[in-house]
């Protein structure tokens, strides 16, 4: 789901590149695309399932204390880095497209300081995090059978 998203999110920035826009400096003034909008909504949502089914699927990681945590396994130590680094990059791509999907929800053109490659930065988020979705589930079940 994650890499639907980062394509999604890419294409969108593609979609958002076709409309015509004028630019001067770091001004910018373009017509949005509704076609970019439904795409950074759709990478949007993919994203965050994404990120809610990670984080079901890799079960419950509960550390009370610094003791607790340093006490723990090397792969439960990795896992609860791995999942602070998915919710970072979460955050981070989540906003990069949402702020790429309001600048496209307009129904007039807009003027104001150029959007320099939300959504395509957002696209790569997604990516990024699948990388860290992937190696926080294998590190959070590695830890079950013992």
């Amino acid at each position: 789901m994650d890499v639907s998203a980062g394509i999604l999110g890419i294409k969108a920035e593609v979609e958002q590149n076709k409309v015509k826009h004028l630019r001067l400096w770091i001004f910018e003034c373009r017509d949005p695309s509704h076609a970019a909008f439904k795409l950074a909504l759709g990478a949007a949502a993919l994203l965050s399932l994404a990120h809610v089914l990670a984080n079901l699927v890799g079960g419950c990681m509960c550390v009370c204390s610094q003791e607790e945590f340093q006490r723990s396994s090397a792969n439960k130590q990795l896992s609860l880095f791995c999942l602070l680094l998915t919710w970072v990059v979460l955050a981070i791509g989540l906003s990069m497209l949402v702020i790429g999907m309001l600048s496209n929800n307009k129904s007039r053109a807009s003027c104001g300081f150029t959007h320099h490659h939300f959504l395509s930065i957002g696209g790569i988020g997604c990516f990024v995090h699948a990388l860290f979705s992937v190696a926080y589930y294998v590190t959070a079940t590695s830890d079950e059978g013992k």
